[in-house]
């Protein structure tokens, strides 16, 4: 049992488990009952995603390249990703990643310059296991 980091609306994986959606919102275009049968998400979990004003540095540092904005981007999120309620996210999924099958996943193509790079890293260093 792992947790496994996706893009989502990406066919799953064998045994994938549950997945879990850290987006601001849902994908456009697409009935709320056909989420998970799209291979979108099974659960929205927006309590790990961005904020509005964080995911816009974010956007912005993909278009420019910048490893400077996108450094100030993870700084960010790594913040927001440390108040209290967030950081029990964290520990709840690093503790079911022993025993549960789970993805989290965003829409980004480039999982280096996408949020979920930095929840990757987060929960590994919370003792997640994570698969490769």
């Amino acid at each position: 049992m792992s947790i496994r980091i996706v893009r989502l609306g990406t066919p799953r994986a064998p045994g994938e488990g549950l997945r879990i959606g850290t987006v601001r919102r849902p994908p456009r275009g697409v009935p709320k009952t056909e989420f998970a049968s799209q291979d979108w998400y099974d659960v929205w979990y927006p309590n790990l995603a961005p904020s509005a004003e964080t995911m816009k540095q974010a956007q912005e540092a993909q278009k420019t390249g910048s490893a400077a904005e996108w450094n100030a981007f993870v700084r960010r999120f790594r913040h927001e990703m440390a108040e209290p309620d967030a950081g029990r996210s964290l520990d709840l999924l690093a503790a079911l990643s022993h025993g549960t099958a789970m993805s989290l996943g965003c829409y980004c193509e480039d999982e280096a310059r996408c949020h979920r790079s930095v929840l990757r890293a987060l929960l590994a260093e919370r003792g997640a296991k994570i698969a490769d």
